[in-house]
């Protein structure tokens, strides 16, 4: 919120650096990142707390500071100020005397809408400054004054015997209403707020249960009565241009959120279910960028041997791992990296999560016979250098990806095995004939996303005997330990009872989940010759997996712990996602 302009002002005004400070955090931040803004690079990289920052600049702005934070508004004062207003200009009304009104802005220059508060409210206007974090909480609280609108819908079609062009223009009548409306912009404004991928609206007896999908696990969000349900369900209809009156069999449509500080692609997805439709809607942020290596949480190890591989010039890339373990995030990363004006990258995919500029997307479609097979043969046709296939799911498929690697192209593409080693047999199950496979294969992937613990609330601890003998019948407690103490994680006489591990205890920042944000594990399997010849004498999974691990390959357990042992993620969590 602070650009970088306006932040060296406030640092320098303020007295919390010097000229010759500010001019060396300004180079550091640059070395660091030439596109990350200065107040990026204090929060994130030097880990200054926002509250801190932010009541810096309100002493600049001659203001009083306000933390808005577990602080509950009164409705009547929240409402004063419109949830549009308070959302595109950044204030917030949270106190009131007879006399004055107490608003919370990001935004102190803004002279023009206190103005229009004040002559609104009639009232004397005290502006305080706040933080993004405070006034983002502070807004979700316009999310709770939605029931009492409710009461309002009582003109609810009811099944009998109207046509289904009377019904369709009830239910479209009920789209319209303001509650229903508010309803589902409420839901769709919280989801994106809160960082949902999902949002599942699920119909019950008595009422609608709204749960979000948040760092990859579900948790309830909202209840509304029973009777708003038709109104919710046509509302999202109505957005994903679908049949109103068909509710008899699902439906698929998206549509697009849109404002000034984000766009949002919404796929959808409509069920008949027992007690009404169920919809889930996956949200797609189209502003994304692929992240670095780094980024994805790839060791120094994992990242030599994947940027080794990824500059050959033809071959497989696999990336393996179940569904929503972050498999399309890895090759669009790598696609990323190799997207230069020198190459054709093409791709075909089920669907396109993000567009990518500079590089050819396709989109399956089996309605009209464009299936991934298809589609592959197309795109060979179009002169590429690096070919990207979503799902390597059929034999079909495989053949025509491993004829591609041999004729010169880069292949990248995903399978669903659980481990790295096992995709090699998997190939061949798919009657790719094992010479084939170690002459093309360059690399497996295989990972997993894990919930970063919250560094708010971060705390240290060690396992107890109990928690250890519990570790022990569950994992290979002493192999995992070799491979942190040979990898430089832990030192060599380091013991598992003299490690410190961690777990968030949960605070406002984190929804008292402890977590916050996610990042993958990984298992890198690189087809050295050695595993190549195992490929030719048809080895099976575990013979491939032991001669990677003498290589050095660290599995995905092991990667989990490591980054168990580093606070990044919790031991609960690597079982959680690791468990087969």
């Amino acid at each position: 919120m602070l650009d970088d302009k306006l932040l060296k002002d406030i640092l320098l005004e303020t007295g919390t650096f010097n000229k010759e400070g500010v001019a060396a955090l300004v180079k550091e931040a640059k070395e660091h990142d030439a596109k990350i803004s200065l107040e990026s690079y204090l929060l994130k990289v030097k880990k200054m707390p926002e509250e801190m920052l932010y009541r810096i600049a309100a002493q600049y702005y001659k203001l009083p500071y306000v933390n808005l934070r577990d602080q509950p508004i009164r409705q009547d004062i929240l409402f004063l100020i419109p949830e549009p207003i308070a959302q595109s200009h950044k204030v917030i009304a949270f106190e009131k005397t007879p006399e004055e009104l107490r608003i919370a802005t990001m935004e102190p220059t803004d002279l023009q809408t206190f103005e229009f508060i004040k002559r609104k409210s009639n009232l004397r206007v005290k502006v305080y400054y706040t933080n993004p974090a405070s006034f983002d909480a502070a807004i979700k609280q316009y999310r709770q004054s939605l029931r009492a609108e409710l009461g309002s819908l009582t003109s609810i079609p009811k099944k009998g015997d109207k046509t289904s062009a009377e019904e369709e223009q009830e239910l479209s009548k009920l789209a319209e209403d303001i509650p229903i409306v508010r309803v589902v912009d409420s839901i769709l404004e919280h989801a994106i707020l809160e960082g949902a991928s999902d949002i599942h609206i699920e119909p019950a007896e008595l009422e609608v249960v709204v749960r979000f999908r948040v760092d990859g696990v579900l948790r309830p969000v909202m209840t509304f009565p029973k009777l708003v349900a038709p109104g919710i369900v046509a509302r999202i209809k109505i957005l994903s241009v679908l049949k109103l009156d068909e509710h008899r069999l699902p439906q698929d449509g998206r549509f697009k959120i849109e404002n000034p500080n984000y766009k949002f692609s919404a796929r959808v997805s409509v069920l008949p279910v027992y007690d009404g439709e169920k919809i889930v809607i996956r949200l797609l942020a189209e502003t994304t960028r692929a992240l670095t290596l780094d980024q994805l949480g790839l060791s120094e190890a994992s990242k030599e041997i994947v940027q080794r591989n990824i500059d050959k010039p033809h071959g497989i890339i696999m990336v393996t791992g179940p569904t929503g373990s972050g498999k399309t995030t890895t090759l669009y990363s790598i696609m990323g990296i190799l997207n230069t004006p020198q190459v054709n990258i093409s791709t075909i995919e089920d669907p396109i999560e993000y567009r990518m500029p500079g590089i050819n997307q396709s989109q399956v479609n089996p309605k009209i016979g464009f299936t991934f097979a298809g589609g592959l043969r197309a795109l060979l046709r179009q002169d590429p250098n690096i070919i990207m296939v979503g799902e390597i799911r059929d034999e079909e498929t495989a053949g025509i990806a491993v004829q591609a690697a041999m004729t010169g192209h880069l292949v990248l593409g995903t399978l669903h095995t659980n481990d790295a080693a096992t995709t090699l047999p998997r190939l061949s199950d798919m009657d790719v004939p094992p010479f084939l496979i170690a002459f093309t294969a360059n690399m497996i992937v295989a990972q997993r996303l894990v919930r970063k613990v919250c560094q708010n609330c971060v705390r240290s601890y060690r396992l107890q005997k109990r928690a250890l003998d519990n570790l022990r019948e569950q994992v290979d407690l002493d192999t995992i330990w070799q491979t942190l103490q040979r990898i430089g994680a832990v030192t060599k006489d380091q013991t598992v009872e003299e490690t410190t591990f961690w777990r968030g205890s949960g605070c406002s920042q984190c929804s008292n989940e402890g977590y916050k944000g996610r990042m993958g594990i990984y298992e890198v399997l690189e087809v050295t010759p050695d595993v190549a010849e195992l490929i030719n004498q048809n080895a099976d999974a575990d013979k491939l997996a032991k001669k990677a691990i003498e290589n050095g390959m660290v599995k995905l357990i092991e990667d989990g712990f490591f980054k168990a042992v580093k606070a990044m993620t919790t031991i609960e969590e690597v079982l959680r996602v690791t468990k087969d």
